[in-house]
C-alpha cells in the first residue's frame, strides 16, 4: 500500500520540525554515559545485544523506522544549513522509548551555499574512515550534505549486515572498496572528479562495474531498500539522493510500513551500550582514520573484516 506524495511530504516535515526529537547535544550523552544510568543504546550496541540473545535482528518495519528517522534528523540539520560530518552507527542513539537521536556534533559545521558566495573551504579530514564519502578521499574541501548522506547509507546497510560494509585501513584502500561496491571512479559517471586534488595521486581501480544492489540484495532481500541504498551510495555527490527525497522513497510507503520501535525496546532491560557496546578510547571520538581492529576486537565487537 502506497500513500500520495503529499501525505509523505506532510509526514517527514512536520517530525523534522523539532530539533530535540532526533539531535542530541555531545555533552547530554557523555553525561548519561558517565552516570552509568544510560537510557540510550548505539547501533552497534544494539546489534551485539539481539544478536547475542537469540531473538533476531530487527524486523523490515523496524529497520524502516530507525532509518526514517535517521534522514529525519538530517533533513532538520541540514534545513538549517549544519553538516553533520561524522555520521557513523556509533552516533546514531536510540532511547528506551524508541526516538532515534543524532549524537556528536563535535566536528558538525555550519555551511552555505555557494551560488551567490566564496565556495565552501572544509577540511576533508573527517567522518570516519569506513563512513567517509568519495569525494572528501580525493581531496574535496567544498562539499555539503551528501557526505552526510554517504554515511547514513552506510548506515543503512549495516542494519543489515550488522558490521561496516567498507572496512579499509587506509584513504587509498577505502577508495579501492569503494569501486568494488559502487563502480570506478571516472569523469565519466562523475563529471568534474579529474579535477580534485587527489584524483591523480590515488591507484583509483579501472573497469569495475557498480554492484551495489547486486552485493547487498542477499543481505536485505527487499528491493526497495536496495534501490534506496543505490541511491545513497551514489559516487557523484551532486547525484545523491538528499535526505527529502530519500524520505519520499517507496522503501518507507510500502507494506510493512515503519512501526514503532518501544515494544521491541521494552523487552531489554539492561543497557546495551554498557554491557555490549564496541570497547572505546578517549581518544577514538575524532580518529581520522579507523585502524583494522585487532582479531580480538573484530571477535568481541562482531565486526567482521569486511562484508564484502
Amino acid at each position: 500500500m502506497q500513500n500520495n506524495n503529499r501525505d509523505r511530504e506532510s509526514n517527514h516535515s512536520s517530525s523534522s520540525s523539532h530539533p530535540h526529537s532526533t539531535v542530541m547535544n555531545m555533552r547530554d550523552k557523555e553525561r548519561y554515559i558517565e552516570d552509568f544510568n544510560f537510557p540510550y543504546c548505539d547501533l552497534t550496541g544494539k546489534y551485539e545485544k539481539v544478536a547475542k540473545i537469540g531473538q533476531g535482528t530487527f524486523g523490515l518495519g523496524e529497520i524502516k523506522k530507525v532509518v526514517q528517522q535517521l534522514l529525519n534528523g538530517l533533513y532538520y540539520i541540514h534545513s538549517n544549513k549544519i553538516l553533520h560530518r561524522d555520521m557513523k552507527a556509533a552516533n546514531v542513539l536510540i532511547t528506551k522509548n524508541g526516538v532515534l537521536k543524532l549524537a556528536d556534533f563535535g566536528l558538525a559545521r555550519a555551511f552555505s551555499s555557494t551560488k551567490n558566495g566564496l565556495p565552501n573551504r572544509f577540511t576533508n579530514r573527517v567522518v570516519t574512515l569506513w563512513y567517509r564519502p568519495p569525494e572528501l578521499l580525493l581531496g574535496e574541501r567544498n562539499y555539503g550534505p551528501p557526505v552526510d548522506l554517504w554515511g547514513a547509507g552506510c548506515i543503512m546497510a549495516e542494519m543489515w549486515t550488522r558490521s561496516p560494509i567498507m572496512q579499509g585501513n587506509s584513504e587509498q584502500q577505502q577508495l579501492t572498496l569503494i569501486s568494488q561496491l559502487c563502480g570506478s571512479i571516472t569523469p565519466q559517471v562523475w563529471p568534474g572528479v579529474e579535477h580534485l586534488e587527489l584524483f591523480k595521486k590515488m591507484e583509483l581501480p579501472h573497469k569495475q562495474k557498480r554492484k551495489v544492489k547486486e552485493r547487498l540484495t542477499p543481505y536485505l532481500k527487499d528491493p526497495y531498500a536496495c534501490d534506496l541504498l543505490d541511491k545513497l551510495l551514489v559516487l557523484d555527490p551532486s547525484k545523491r539522493a538528499d535526505s527529502d527525497t530519500a524520505l519520499n522513497h517507496d522503501f518507507f510507503w510500502t507494506d510493512p510500513m515503519p512501526c514503532d520501535l518501544g515494544k521491541m525496546l521494552a523487552n531489554h532491560t539492561q543497557s546495551m551500550f554498557e554491557f555490549l557496546a564496541p570497547p572505546r578510547r578517549a581518544t577514538q571520538m575524532r580518529h581520522h582514520s579507523m585502524p583494522r581492529p585487532a582479531p580480538s576486537t573484530v571477535q568481541d565487537s562482531g565486526y567482521q573484516d569486511r562484508v564484502f
